[in-house]
């Protein structure tokens, strides 16, 4: 099972916007994908309960519920048969919990929006990945996203040259749509709409996706069973 980890401590990112799709999107190439939603917020699960039943199946992991009665390793599991499982972090998370929540990850996606602030954010990020959490550059698990980026402005052109800088591979480069409004409000991916909508927003993601396929999965699998609905847990 290929473990994607969606990550940024810098709230309002991207994350969610790029676990979502990321689900939707494995789902309607005929993968059954689990997404674990660990931040509080609750966005990705949000998400989920507006997927329409007769859209391609994706599995939801409440990993931000609690539950005295139950172990969190039972409360966390993923079913044998869903593959990749997609991992949707929390906003502000402590530098000294980077090595324990990105323990087991095969791939970290880190999105960054095109300001100042977030790119100064990323630096530490990745920093911290680095240096704490001691993710090697050559193992190349770390990909970048540059997130809502509008073409040609300076800004876009400063969150380019500081993502070459990084020597991080920069994946993919989300253009500020409207689309992805329409993914989050109707529990829809990006490739789950109308062609004529999306067609300037789906070669970016068909690079994401090429990316992803090419990284391998791991090996370690749970023993769950299939479910035959979407539940969270």
């Amino acid at each position: 099972m290929q473990r994607i980890l969606i990550l940024n401590p810098k709230g309002g990112s991207g994350k969610t916007t790029v676990a979502t799709n990321l689900a939707a999107n494995f789902a309607v190439s005929g993968s059954l994908p689990a997404l674990m939603d660990l931040d509080p917020q609750a966005s990705s699960m949000r998400w989920l309960s507006k997927r329409a039943d007769e859209q391609a199946p994706v599995y939801g992991i409440a990993g931000y519920e609690r539950s005295a009665g139950v172990t969190r390793s039972w409360q966390l599991r993923v079913p044998q048969d869903c593959d990749p499982l997609i991992i949707d972090t929390p906003a502000a998370i402590e530098t000294q919990g980077l090595t324990e929540i990105t323990r087991g990850a095969d791939v970290i996606l880190v999105p960054v929006m095109p300001s100042d602030i977030d790119i100064h954010a990323a630096a530490k990020c990745i920093s911290d990945l680095l240096l704490v959490a001691k993710i090697k550059r050559s193992d190349e698990r770390i990909g970048i996203i540059a997130n809502r980026v509008r073409a040609n402005t300076l800004v876009s052109q400063s969150l380019k040259r500081f993502l070459t800088s990084l020597e991080i591979p920069l994946i993919a480069t989300f253009r500020d749509s409207q689309n992805y409004v329409r993914t989050a409000e109707s529990g829809l991916g990006i490739f789950e709409l109308p062609s004529w909508r999306v067609r300037d927003d789906v070669e970016e993601w068909d690079a994401l996706m090429t990316w992803l396929a090419n990284k391998g999965a791991s090996s370690d699998d749970s023993g769950a069973e299939r479910p035959i609905r979407r539940e969270s847990v």
